[in-house]
């Protein structure tokens, strides 16, 4: 996936997290929607005072805007966390992150 489609997916995700329309981020960043909809899918990318804009209203840093690691596919995801619980030697932590996960399937 190129950075275009990455950014784009992460501000939408962001956007629809904080409960926002497309047409209300558009409003407050200054854009047109259809802008705003060409940046979430990709096709265009935004100038440096719209990205600064975007930081401001939906109250994020450039480090979580540009972290994507999670974007990978579901699989891939789930073979990193079970590689990386293989590596815990800590049952302490074990029982947490066990805890966590029956927690986040409780929901």
């Amino acid at each position: 996936m190129n950075i275009k489609k990455q950014l784009g997916l992460k501000i939408k995700r962001l956007r629809q997290k904080r409960g926002m329309t497309q047409e209300q981020l558009a409003e407050k960043i200054d854009i047109a929607t259809r802008t705003l909809c060409g940046i979430e899918n990709g096709e265009n990318f935004m100038t440096a005072d719209t990205l600064e804009k975007i930081f401001e209203v939906l109250n994020i840093s450039a480090g979580e805007l540009f972290a994507f690691d999670h974007l990978k596919p579901q699989e891939e995801l789930i073979r990193e966390i079970i590689q990386d619980l293989h590596k815990i030697k800590n049952r302490e932590k074990v029982e947490t992150i066990y805890k966590l996960v029956k927690a986040v399937l409780a929901e």
